[in-house]
């Protein structure tokens, strides 16, 4: 489906302190596994988050930012691993 990545993972947070709690976890947990981010940009306070560690991204937004960048609805053809709700 996309030749940069294997993965996305979107997720969503109420305020700026659980993205911040959201990200500060994946990162503690990337990072014990050997797997630190390649790349990281956004801030807590523009309501969303990118981390790169090559072969998966992970999208942290506030429920706006989420509505607005549709990432969910561009990606919609590729084959979800897991959804919560």
């Amino acid at each position: 489906m996309c030749s940069f990545t294997d993965y996305f993972v979107i997720c969503s947070g109420e305020s700026s302190r659980q993205l911040e709690a959201i990200r500060d976890e994946i990162w503690h947990v990337m990072k014990k596994v050997g797997n630190p981010p390649h790349h990281c940009e956004g801030t807590t306070e523009s309501g969303w988050l990118l981390m790169d560690f090559n072969d998966v991204i992970v999208h942290i937004f506030t429920k706006p930012e989420r509505q607005r960048y549709q990432l969910d609805e561009l990606w919609r053809g590729a084959s979800p691993v897991i959804r919560i709700q």
